[in-house]
Parts: C-alpha cells; sequence; structure tokens
C-alpha cells in the first residue's frame, strides 16, 4: 500500500485559515498594488535623470513628478489596507486554532493530557500559535510584494544592458549564498531552541507549584538546581546560536546592500569604452539603490520560513492526537448499572499493565467503595467508569452499552468526578460552585453549598461567596477547596457520583460532617467511592479490595474482615492509626 504523502507546514498552516482565504488573497493583492506604486519612484526619477541628460526641462519631467505622487499616495494606501486586511484574517485564524486546541484537548484521553507538563502546553497554545502571527500576517502579503520590487527592477535593468543586469546581482547572489549557509540548519536549530525553551517553561511552572516546599528548605530560585540549570541552558542556547550565526549575518546585512561595489566600476568601464551611454549609466545606478532594499526586507522573512515548520509541527501534534472515538448520537440508557469486563489497561506507550482482567458489577443506587493499597489501580478503575481512557482490552458498560459507543457529552451528564486535586477557578467561590451547573440560580448555589457543609465558611470569607478563590482556587486551605469541590459536583445532580479520595484533604473534624452530607446528596444515587479513611466506608453496599491491578475480594465489611486477609490488615491498620491519634 502506498504511504500516504505527508502534508508540507504551509499546506497545513493554509488549510487552518481556509475560512480567511479571501482575506489573505486581498492583502496579497493590495500588497502588490502597492508595490507597483512604489516602483513608479524608481522609474519616475531614471526616466527624468534621461531627460535632462538629453537636454530636456521641467515641462518633460512634470508628468513624471505626478507619476511619483500618484504612487506614493497608491503605495501608502494599498500598504495601510494590506496590513490591516492581512492582520485581520490571521488573528480570526489564530483564535479558530486555539479554540481548535482547546476542543480537542476536550476529546483526547485525559492520560495523554496529564502525561504532558502543563509547560508544554502553554508553549504550544500560547507561543506556537502567536508564533504563526508573522508569518501569516506578514510574510504572506509582504514578502511577495518584496520579492516582486527587485524582480522587476532587475528585469528593466537587464533591458537596458545585460552586463550592468549582471552585475547589479553580484552583492545580491553573495548575500543569498552567505544566506543559504546560515538556514541551512536553521530549522534544526529552532528545534533544539523550542526544546530547550520548553524544558525552561516546565521548569519555571514546576518551581512556582513548589514554592512553598523550596521556601520552607531554603532554597532560592538561584539554588533550585532544576530551574536554575533550565534557564543558564536556554540562554546558552542562544548565545551559542546567535555567535555561530554572526558571520553571515555580516555578510548579508553589509555585502548585500552595497550593489554599487559592481555596478560603478562596470559601468564606468563600459561608459569609458563607449558601449554604455551616460544616460543608461545614470539609470541603472538609481534603479540598482532601489534593488536591495526590498530584497533584505523580503530576506528577513527566512527565519519565518525556518520557524514555522517547527511550530506547525507542534501545533500539528495535538492536533493530530488520539482521540476518545465516539459516536455523537446520543443513546438510550436504560439505568446505572455499571459492568466491567475483564478490562486490562496499559498507560500510554507503556508496556507493563497496570489492571489484569478486571470484572465488576455495580448496581444502581448502591454505594461501592474501592480500597487497597496505595497504588493497586483503585484510581485507575474510577477513572476508566468516568471515560478518561479507553481500555486497552475488555470492555466497560453503563446499562448494557459499552460506553465506547455513548457519546461524550452524555457519558459525562451521567457522572459527577470529584478527585483529591480538584482545580478551582481564578473566579468566584459562587462562580466555581455554578460550573457544576450553569443554569443553576444563587439560591441553588448556597442550598447545594450549605448541604455540602461549607456554607458557614464561605460566607466568612472576606466577600463571601463573592470572594475570588485565586488560580487553581490559591485564596483558601486544601479543605475548603475540596468542600467547594463536592459541591460543585453535588450541584451537577448527575446519577452516578465518583468520589477519588475526595475527603483526604479535609481535617478529620470536618470529614464526619462532609461524610453525612455526601451520603445525604447521594442518596437514590450510584456511588463510587475511594476511600482514604477505612471506616468512612463501613456502611457500603459493597467494599471491594484492589491489590496489584487485580480486584482480590469484594463483600461488606463484616464479610471481607472474615474472609479477605489483606482488608483485615489494612483494617487493623487503620484502627491503630487511629488510637494512635
Amino acid at each position: 500500500m502506498k504511504e500516504k504523502k505527508k502534508e508540507s507546514p504551509f499546506a497545513l498552516l493554509w488549510s487552518w485559515a481556509k475560512e480567511y482565504h479571501g482575506g489573505f488573497y486581498g492583502s496579497i493583492l493590495l500588497a502588490v498594488l502597492g508595490v507597483a506604486g512604489s516602483m513608479t519612484a524608481y522609474f519616475s526619477v531614471a526616466a527624468m535623470i534621461r531627460i535632462l541628460l538629453t537636454g530636456g526641462g521641467f515641462q518633460e519631467s512634470i508628468n513624471w513628478c505626478l507619476l511619483m505622487l500618484v504612487g506614493y499616495v497608491v503605495k501608502s494606501l494599498c500598504s495601510a489596507a494590506s496590513t490591516a486586511m492581512s492582520h485581520r484574517a490571521t488573528f480570526h485564524t489564530l483564535k479558530d486554532l486555539r479554540k481548535m486546541l482547546l476542543e480537542k484537548l476536550s476529546r483526547v484521553p485525559m492520560g495523554t493530557i496529564m502525561d504532558t507538563p502543563s509547560g508544554q502546553y502553554k508553549t504550544t497554545i500560547v507561543d506556537c500559535v502567536e508564533g504563526m502571527e508573522p508569518t501569516l500576517a506578514h510574510l504572506i502579503p509582504e514578502m511577495t510584494s518584496n520579492m516582486l520590487v527587485p524582480i522587476f527592477i532587475a528585469v528593466y535593468i537587464f533591458c537596458i544592458d545585460w552586463r550592468m543586469g549582471l552585475a547589479s546581482l553580484v552583492t545580491t547572489i553573495i548575500g543569498l549564498i552567505a544566506a543559504s549557509q546560515s538556514a541551512k540548519n536553521y530549522s534544526v536549530k529552532w528545534d533544539g531552541a523550542v526544546a530547550v525553551g520548553r524544558k525552561m517553561a516546565n521548569a519555571i511552572v514546576e518551581y512556582i507549584g513548589g514554592i512553598q516546599i523550596v521556601k520552607a528548605f531554603s532554597q532560592s530560585a538561584g539554588s533550585y538546581g532544576r530551574y536554575a540549570d533550565a534557564v543558564e541552558e536556554n540562554a546558552s542556547y542562544y548565545k551559542n546560536w546567535m555567535q555561530e550565526n554572526q558571520k553571515f549575518m555580516c555578510v548579508i546585512q553589509t555585502v548585500t546592500p552595497s550593489v554599487l561595489l559592481a555596478v560603478l566600476p562596470v559601468g564606468l568601464i563600459l561608459w569609458s569604452q563607449g558601449s554604455l551611454s551616460a544616460a543608461d549609466f545614470t539609470t541603472v545606478i538609481v534603479l540598482s539603490l532601489g534593488f536591495t532594499g526590498p530584497f533584505l526586507a523580503a530576506m528577513s522573512f527566512v527565519d519565518e520560513l525556518a520557524i514555522v515548520g517547527t511550530n506547525v509541527g507542534e501545533i500539528a501534534g495535538i492536533l493530530n492526537a488520539n482521540e476518545l472515538k465516539r459516536p455523537e448520537e446520543q443513546v438510550i440508557i436504560k439505568d446505572q448499572t455499571i459492568q466491567m469486563n475483564q478490562v486490562s489497561f496499559t498507560y500510554g506507550n507503556q508496556e507493563e499493565k497496570v489492571l489484569f482482567d478486571v470484572s465488576l458489577d455495580i448496581k444502581p443506587k448502591t454505594v461501592t467503595a474501592l480500597v487497597g493499597p496505595s497504588g493497586s489501580g483503585k484510581s485507575t478503575i474510577a477513572k476508566l467508569i468516568a471515560g478518561f481512557w479507553d481500555v486497552s482490552s475488555g470492555s466497560i458498560s453503563l446499562g448494557g452499552i459499552n460506553i465506547q459507543k455513548i457519546p461524550l457529552d452524555q457519558l459525562n451528564q451521567q457522572i459527577a468526578y470529584v478527585s483529591q486535586d480538584n482545580y478551582l477557578f481564578d473566579r468566584t467561590v459562587r462562580d466555581n460552585i455554578r460550573m457544576g451547573r450553569l443554569d443553576a440560580s444563587d439560591q441553588e448555589v448556597e442550598a447545594v453549598a450549605k448541604a455540602a457543609g461549607c456554607d458557614a465558611f464561605i460566607r466568612a470569607l472576606d466577600q463571601g461567596y463573592e470572594t475570588i478563590c485565586g488560580s487553581g482556587g490559591g485564596h483558601l486551605s486544601g479543605g475548603e477547596k475540596q468542600r467547594i469541590s463536592i459541591a460543585r459536583a453535588m450541584l451537577k445532580n448527575a446519577p452516578i457520583v465518583i468520589l477519588d479520595e475526595a475527603t483526604a484533604s479535609v481535617d478529620p473534624e470536618n470529614e464526619a460532617v462532609i461524610q453525612k452530607a455526601i451520603l445525604a446528596l447521594t442518596k437514590g444515587k450510584t456511588l463510587i467511592v475511594i476511600a482514604h479513611h477505612l471506616s468512612t466506608v463501613v456502611d457500603a453496599d459493597c467494599i471491594v479490595v484492589v491489590s496489584k491491578g487485580k480486584i482480590v475480594a469484594q463483600g461488606t465489611q463484616k464479610e471481607l474482615l472474615e474472609n479477605c486477609p489483606l482488608y483485615a490488615r489494612m483494617w487493623q491498620a487503620h484502627i491503630g492509626t487511629k488510637d494512635v491519634m
């Protein structure tokens, strides 16, 4: 089978901007008209010099002066309109591209997101997308127009005298050779720059996230090795790259504009020999002076040509990531029966399984607790039920329907998931709770907060329900964040509630209150609890003991104490801890 041809970065970028192609084509047309206007100055000056050298005067030159003025007006108006049109199309494209990326992230497995450092997503969604702006807004119209100027001038000089035409290209050819050497490994160097930049971004995010630990152990930013090394590596990389590239840039910037170095001696020789008229010689001098300016302006976009491949690759990496494959048409879910049938699971590209042939039946409107040692696979089971990943083998069904045949939106409506590290947005407490159901009234928000046992502390905050939580809920304690997260999940009023060690961050005094609130709020719902403290699930309808990725026992508290040695040991350890406390 013939391998599918890989699409070029520019083709991909152009396809992302397809809705705004009209704007880009319009900007190119206006840019070309602007170039035509700017070229009238060179040809007008050349024409007036001919007139003066052949004995003409002001009267014969007036029309050329007027043409120059008209050309200047056309250039100014068309250039401004071209820039405005290209930027309008560009910013719409970047907006749509960012929306595409965020919508894509909502469809990829949670594991893909969790395994990717947040700094990398920031680099791609913010920096790489922003890096498309020069390419779309400037390279397309401006490089096109700037390349036309030297081409038409060169053609005109060749029409005057082919020898002078060759002379006018000498320094440009030297500049092109230097530019080709500079650009030879530019894309590789840029890939390296992106890599060290991403490493630095990840280190910064990690440093800020762990600032409390850093300060607690009396470390500064400079003494925090990972952060300091990443910053130093980033600076050194760019310094070495620019130092290596400097010799080529010097040639490009100094030799290329010096077009008269070849034009003057060649022209003087030809003029002295009588094979080139003074009028043609002077015309070539004037035209050659306008040759390299637009050419160097076009050359300034070479960096963008090299960078675009890397940026497009980073963006395409997200857009082409494997998705959770789900249908779009909703299905009829008859009840909340959950069945896991011989489920095995492996994270990402890892070879080692974390679940082995797990089979589990959860009846509707019951409380099922998942318990076991740390790393046994409890959270993985819960997240697979919630549809965060696709199973590696086996199947999970809800109401008799394989969850892979249930649209993601519909599955999300069926399940409210609360973990021990739920995220709060940098918005008010009221808005964070309302995220559970956006159309909820203020009264409904406050009612569920009371039921979840967090109304009292919310009202004690400076601004009550209007208090800003801070990024990630940074203005609140861990227990307060968790209780707000539970209230948010309760407001969703989903028929299935999964609590993944949801009270782990709550102090013992409030844990009993929250547990009571949870039981009241989840009455009549299917509740799956990953227990942090075994005493909170003793009344569960079914306690499932998980060890090393397998279910080793399940039953009531009494049954497990009698028949499951592992659970008995865990219970004794838990009771012993409570006695010590």
